[in-house]
Parts: C-alpha cells; structure tokens; sequence
C-alpha cells in the first residue's frame, strides 16, 4: 500500500520559492492501479518523483508497506517517458538484467528472470536485440520488463506511452492492462490523457493547477478488459474533463 500524507513540495529558484505541490493526500491500496492526471506543470510527475524517493517533501510524508520513504529503493520500479532511460550498449536482456547484476544476482538466474519478464512483454524473440534496432514501443516494453525484473511491489510510471504514436500507444495500453493483470502490482501511473487514464486505472486522481492539490478521486467502475468506445467508458471520461475544467470556485 503507498500513502501520501498531507505532502507540500516548495523550492528555491533565483525569483523566489515555488509552492509545485500542496497538502497531497491520497492512498494506493495493494495491486491497485492509480492513474494522476492534470494540466501540464501541476505537479504530477513531482509528486511520482517523491513517491519515487528521488526527493523528499517539504511537509508531509509517503510510506509504502507502512515504511517511511527516505529515498530511493529497490520496493519502486520506475518507467519513464524517455526512450533513452535503455543502456544503448546493452542488449534488451541485458538492459533487463541490469537490476538484478546490482543486486548480485548470479548471471544464469539473472538471464532466466530476465527472459521471462521479457516473454510477459511479449518480446522474447528480441532478447539479443540493441536499443537502436527497436521501435519505441518496443524499446518501453523492455523498459517495462526491467522495471519488473527485481520484483518490485510498486511500479511508478511517468506518461511512458506520451511520444508513441495513436496506433503504438493503443497497443501498448492493452499490454500494459495484461502485464497488471498477470502481476499484480501496485501502479501509479502519471499521464494527460483521459482515456488512456479511464483504460487503464482502478481510480483517477484529478489534480489542480498549480500548486498541484488533489482535486476529485474518480473511480472507475468498468469491467475488465474496458471498451473505449462504449457509452459508459465516454460516460467516465467526460467525468474527468469536467473535474479537469472546473473550476475551483465553481464547485
């Protein structure tokens, strides 16, 4: 379970401090997959970089399992947005390898684990491929797949599909709806995109605009696997838009 605590993030630049986020409070139960979405620069991706331990909050605290987050650990498994997250002189078995080598693991076992992350991404036959021989979509699922390697319990994604294109980007959501399945992870999961929120999550954190607060929890009651073209998945999304343009005095 991840849990977000009254959690303010404010920093220093040259003009002054800037409040990025204010007072966040929201929890993440196990194998549950939390979507965050928001206008650009609300603070999402700095919320997840908290969750993340890459930084601690000003006020307020994130625990995961019931322990304190105080930097970065091997509990969160982190996809990002950019393609160049792979180590181009690594093959896609060894970029997913890598997390299991730091950790000691012997060479035969590491191959094993990381060839059968590799097959749950559907990308097997390309084990022995290098970051430039892959198309984008190809070289996230390698991202995916090392991200899962070591078995994290939490797999933090930041807007991973956002420079795919349409047809790439579907593709990878209904992956990424079959790797949750098959796993089980907890997910929180950064993204602009409503649909793609309203496809893949359990529930819908709406953020403001800066400084991010958390604004409406949409939950999302649809069954599995979603049809994005039916009423009710239209229904959900139009719910979103308004939380995402209202504004605040208005509600």
């Amino acid at each position: 379970m991840i849990e977000i605590r009254n959690v303010t993030l404010e920093y220093a630049t040259t003009n002054g401090k800037v409040l990025a986020v204010e007072d966040a409070s929201f929890a993440a139960a196990q194998s549950e997959f939390v979507c965050l979405v928001g206008p650009s620069g609300c603070g999402k991706t700095t919320l997840l970089n908290m969750i993340a331990g890459f930084f601690a909050p000003t006020q307020g605290e994130i625990r995961i399992g019931g322990r304190p987050v105080n930097g970065q650990g091997l509990d969160r498994g982190i996809v990002f947005q950019d393609f160049a997250q792979l180590f181009p002189w690594r093959t896609a078995l060894g970029n997913v390898a890598f997390g299991l080598e730091m950790k000691g693991v012997g060479k035969a076992e590491r191959e094993r684990v990381a060839l059968e992350q590799l097959r749950l991404v559907k990308l097997e036959k390309f084990a022995d491929a290098y970051p430039h021989h892959l198309s984008g979509g190809m070289q996230q699922r390698v991202a995916i797949a090392r991200a899962l390697a070591y078995n994290p319990s939490v797999l933090l994604m930041d807007e991973p599909f956002a420079a795919l294109d349409a047809l790439t980007r579907d593709e990878m959501q209904r992956l990424l709806a079959e790797v949750w399945r098959e796993t089980r992870k907890t997910v929180v999961y950064v993204t602009h995109n409503v649909a793609e929120a309203v496809y893949l999550a359990d529930r819908v954190i709406v953020m403001t605009p800066h400084p991010g607060r958390i604004k409406a929890v949409v939950p999302v009651r649809l069954p599995r696997p979603r049809d994005s073209l039916s009423v009710e998945f239209l229904e959900h999304q139009k719910e979103l838009l308004r939380h995402l343009t209202q504004k605040e005095e208005e509600r």
